[in-house]
């Protein structure tokens, strides 16, 4: 299988550079991180890719099998690497995305030797000692929602997601993102992704990690970005000076000054 049309690859950059793969969040493409490649690409080579069932991915591999659990997305980013032969990268995911390079690490760590993880969080439903954001109700009726009018459900979730009320455009940004995603594909990854619950991987982490939050975000609350930080070995938090579940659109400065400064310190 031809791998860098499956999953739209680009590469961009310096290519003397360490790599560093940009991986997206449920609902997005490689585009939501056109903010951040050109800080990146003078100094790093650069990698993007969509996740199959997102994006301009190839729409015919994708399988509700497969892409019922987050192994599924992480054997994409896998796949990927092995593609590109690459070697002690760097994986910067977005949201859902830092769970599945946490899961993608594992599976071979020789490809990916540090972690970013944007604004992540290893489970959305409350638990026992664990604040996720969110009931067990609350995700029901997000996920009966969006499975009944898809689009709606975008329209109204996409600002909330997004936040920052005051500049509407990067709220209809996400929309039109999600919007632009095929609805049966975009179910199966909303389900794998708000009912997942990936704490027990974050024990295993063992490479250098930075840990980017938000001052508030309603997807994944500071809480989370504690919880996370505390249960990976040895990891780095940042509080962004941001606001909403997307601050590489919403203050692309912060998000790409604390990478940079991530990345040199991996030298």
């Amino acid at each position: 299988m031809d791998i860098a049309r499956r999953n739209n690859v680009t590469v961009t950059g310096n290519p003397r550079g360490r790599t560093v793969v940009l991986a997206h969040g449920f609902g997005c493409d490689q585009n939501m991180w056109r903010l951040t490649v050109p800080a990146l690409e003078r100094d790093y080579r650069v990698v993007l890719f969509d996740y199959v069932g997102s994006g301009r991915a190839d729409p015919s591999a994708f399988s509700k099998e497969r892409y019922g659990s987050l192994d599924g997305y992480a054997l994409d980013v896998v796949e990927v690497c092995e593609a590109l032969d690459l070697r002690d990268a760097v994986f910067v995911g977005h949201s859902v995305s830092a769970m599945i390079g946490v899961l993608a690490t594992a599976k071979a760590p020789e490809r990916i030797g540090a972690l970013v993880m944007v604004a992540p969080s290893p489970r959305y439903i409350d638990d026992e000692g664990y604040r996720g954001g969110f009931g067990s109700e609350d995700i029901d009726e997000l996920l009966e929602s969006l499975e009944s009018n898809y689009l709606g459900w975008s329209a109204v979730m996409a600002p909330v997601i997004m936040g920052n009320a005051e500049r509407p455009e990067l709220g209809e940004e996400l929309k039109n993102s999600f919007c632009a995603t095929d609805p049966d594909m975009a179910r199966v990854f909303a389900r794998t992704t708000f009912l997942s619950d990936s704490r027990d991987d974050l024990k295993g982490v063992r490479v250098p990690t930075l840990v980017l939050e938000c001052v508030q975000d309603v997807i994944a609350p500071r809480e989370v970005g504690a919880f996370v930080h505390r249960t990976v070995p040895g990891s780095r938090l940042v509080t962004l000076d941001a606001t909403g579940h997307c601050p590489h659109l919403s203050a692309p400065e912060a998000t790409n000054e604390a990478i940079i400064e991530f990345l040199v310190s991996l030298r």
